[in-house]
């Protein structure tokens, strides 16, 4: 075996041993999306003392690691967020609004003497020595006079919520003080064990962020001048035992250092993220089974080896995604699998470039067509995955919660795509051509075969480009209708967007959308958005909604659907969602600026300036189709656009690496000429691979469930509007730009022409036309 099949084989077998490991001895992180649960995302602001910055948000942080450690929550994940913001992840958390409650309290605990009892209301602040009054919590209507403050939080060592069994007290908590705290408690409670039983003075009041949350008293055992000695007590109170456990997480944890705000509230059931799990799988293994059967239809031997590459594929791509220890999000599931309908067109283009080199020679030598394939296809295999990368970045960068996880399995899928390709399948491909049976019976290869839709074009010998100008007027046209329907109909922005608030619910019986919008409306939100969704599921959506608010829309519709469970729950401040909006559109920006950069290095401008073109106007479709339809503009949304401008693109350059690869091998002919022949010959690609990503998108729109339904019908749209755009708009404007900016002809140094010049003999002159991908020297 030569140098290089050798090394490209025990890549690929290394690869593939190393991702059977991972797979088999990790699992997947799955996202709260898929495994249910709570996500709360707080904003740290500036307290009069001290700022609201990266240094106070991580001690914040800190502190509410330990109160979530002390709730008992299993696998939680708290993480900053740029300077100041925290994301708290809580599986299995269904109540968002005790998460809420416990997690983001300022929790300023003090403990004070009482000096007294009154029925009149104290001052709202309280004294610069810290002393008030407030409410008696053991007396509705009385208030307690409190001294100056004792000591704070910060003189608490540990807190425990703990069942006394020996006195039958209940649930109370455990507090262990800190050295000086104690001597201070000691006096406190001395000074309170000389007042007389049943009077006022005789307690100890401890406060948490303005509230007295116990005032016990002395007990009489308790000797006058001495107090509690020995570093330690029990606050008693009648706790239930959440109540203890979230008491003594609040004072172990201590006071937050700054104030915070919810921002973001994200909650999904279990059976919400169970279900999109198995829907995706199921149109995961559909839509696989449809593509491999599709290529291997088409190529035959080649087309199921490539199968087989595809299979390896996920087990690759799985395994990067667990080694780099990657949350798996439902919209990142959906990217996953369609980064394998993506993975098919790096296969595609080699297969048509290799069929194309044994068609020109007839060959008994099936592998020299081979190797000319994979050489001739590796520049547009880059340049139509680095565009897609760009994309995929970009969401990484700008977007948030699950749409980011869609960033990182999509650009996974790609670079893993490449491998398999340009890896794996060329080993198993090289090493089938190479035995005797398949060498004596080339058709069994599909390389041999002139396909259908090549035979058609043969026979047709369309001229594509001659009615560029009719072709640019239908696409304006198209553009016009997308446009209307964005100013006419307007575009319905999602939660994310637009801050507020969206539930679904779950109910036992059937309710109609219009019993539902009535049942809200009765509970006072007249102007609440109310909507089926999924299987019989209610949503409703709301510009402000508290939690008492939300469980009264809860219970209003318990009346008409029975039991009632919140599926899915999304709170997005206002500040938030004015933020995703701005972030949205500089990803949009920068995408376009991108692209645009990436392919003015690699073509002339006027090839860049006709795919961005015929980009925006992909996109523009696919948001008009949504405004005419009246589908949520969201983050997942965003995703969908963002791919449909990296597969817009992708499908542009393969044509485009096609025209300029026949321009440097004659630069007196047509361009015209030139790029018709470039379409008709990329043609077959454009459609097997089209092809390949409706088999998976259509799996996903039918059974991927209610939730990758809009996101499905996005891309479906976006692969049609790219497909035909690459013809229809991108080469038609290309062809009108060069005529209007011709570039200067090439100069032919020391007499050689493109093909290569005197001295040069047939081998190298071969060998060079082997090599020749198009790249950009």
């Amino acid at each position: 075996m030569k140098r290089a099949p050798l090394w490209r084989a025990v890549v690929a077998l290394a690869v593939v041993a190393l991702s059977l490991y991972v797979a088999l001895t990790q699992t997947a992180r799955l996202g709260l999306d898929l495994r249910g649960g709570t996500q709360i995302v707080l904003e740290t602001r500036n307290s009069p003392t001290v700022r609201a910055d990266a240094r106070s948000t991580d001690r914040a942080l800190e502190v509410l690691r330990q109160r979530v450690d002390a709730l008992g929550v299993a696998e939680p994940s708290i993480a900053r967020s740029g300077e100041k913001r925290i994301i708290v992840e809580l599986p299995g958390v269904q109540d968002p609004r005790k998460a809420a409650e416990v997690i983001g309290r300022t929790a300023q605990l003090t403990v004070h003497p009482v000096k007294g009892e009154t029925a009149a209301k104290g001052a709202a602040k309280p004294a610069a020595d810290g002393s008030r009054t407030l409410p008696d919590p053991d007396r509705p209507g009385s208030h307690l006079v409190l001294g100056p403050t004792a000591f704070t939080g910060e003189g608490v060592k540990d807190a425990e919520a703990v069942l006394d069994q020996q006195s039958l007290a209940g649930w109370t908590v455990s507090l262990e003080f800190r050295k000086k705290a104690g001597g201070t408690w000691s006096r406190i409670t001395g000074e309170a064990a000389c007042a007389p039983q049943g009077s006022p003075e005789r307690r100890v009041a401890i406060t948490l962020d303005d509230r007295i949350i116990s005032a016990p008293s002395v007990n009489p055992d308790v000797p006058c001048g001495t107090g509690i000695t020995g570093g330690s007590t029990q606050i008693t109170g009648g706790f239930g035992q959440s109540e203890a456990r979230e008491l003594a997480a609040l004072v172990k944890g201590g006071a937050l250092p700054v104030p915070v705000d919810v921002v973001e509230q994200r909650t999904v059931g279990p059976t919400l993220g169970a279900d999109a799990i198995a829907a995706s799988t199921q149109a995961a293994v559909i839509g696989i089974v449809l593509t491999a059967l599709f290529i291997t239809v088409v190529y035959r031997l080649l087309g199921a080896l490539a199968s087989l590459a595809l299979g390896l594929y996920g087990l690759i791509s799985y395994a990067a995604l667990v080694a780099l220890g990657a949350t798996l999000t439902l919209p990142g599931l959906a990217g996953f699998v369609l980064a394998i309908g993506m993975a098919v067109d790096a296969n595609v283009l080699v297969f048509e470039r290799a069929r194309e080199d044994y068609l020109a020679v007839r060959s008994r030598d099936l592998a020299k067509p081979l190797r000319t394939g994979f050489a001739k296809a590796w520049s547009a295999v880059v340049d139509s995955n680095v565009t897609t990368l760009l994309a995929a970045g970009l969401l990484f960068f700008f977007a948030t919660g699950p749409v980011k996880g869609f960033g990182v399995t999509l650009c996974i899928g790609v670079l893993a795509s490449m491998v398999t390709a340009l890896v794996i399948t060329r080993v198993l491909a090289e090493f089938a051509v190479g035995r005797g049976p398949v060498r004596r019976r080339p058709a069994l290869t599909g390389i041999a075969a002139t396909g259908r839709v090549r035979g058609w074009l043969a026979r047709r010998d369309p001229d594509l480009v001659r009615h560029r100008r009719r072709w640019l007027g239908a696409s304006a046209l198209l553009v016009a209708v997308a446009v209307a329907g964005i100013v006419l109909r307007g575009l319905d922005f999602g939660v994310e967007f637009t801050g507020g608030r969206l539930v679904e619910y779950g109910t036992s019986r059937p309710v109609d959308a219009d019993t539902a919008r009535s049942a809200v409306s009765d509970a006072g939100f007249p102007r609440a958005v109310v909507q089926e969704s999924g299987d019989g599921d209610i949503t409703v959506r709301t510009e402000k909604l508290t939690d008492d608010e939300q469980l009264r829309v809860k219970a209003a519709l318990a009346e008409h659907g029975g039991t009632v469970t919140v599926e899915r729950d999304e709170l997005i401040g206002p500040s938030l969602g004015a933020e995703l909006r701005q972030k949205a559109l500089i990803a949009l920006g920068v995408a376009v600026a991108a692209q645009l950069l990436y392919l003015s290095v690699r073509f002339r401008w006027t090839f860049a300036a006709a795919a961005v073109s015929a980009m925006v106007h992909d996109v523009l479709l696919v948001t008009g189709l949504f405004a005419w339809l009246g589908k949520p503009v969201d983050s997942v949304f965003l995703a969908a656009v963002l791919t449909v401008i990296g597969y817009s693109v992708n499908d542009t350059v393969v044509v485009f690496d096609r025209v300029r690869e026949a321009r440097r091998r004659d630069p007196g002919a047509a361009l015209a000429t030139t790029a018709n022949r470039a379409v008709v010959q990329t043609l077959p690609r454009t459609v097997n691979t089209g092809m390949g990503a409706l088999f998976i998108l259509t799996a996903l729109a039918v059974l991927g469930g209610d939730s990758l339904a809009d996101f499905s019908l996005a891309l479906i749209a976006g692969v049609v509007a790219g497909t035909a755009s690459t013809v229809f708009t991108a080469v038609p404007l290309a062809v009108a730009l060069e005529h209007r900016n011709p570039a200067a002809p090439p100069s032919v140094p020391d007499g050689r022409g493109a093909e290569g010049g005197r001295g040069e003999g047939p081998s190298e002159r071969r060998r060079r036309r082997e090599r020749d991908t198009g790249a950009v020297v």
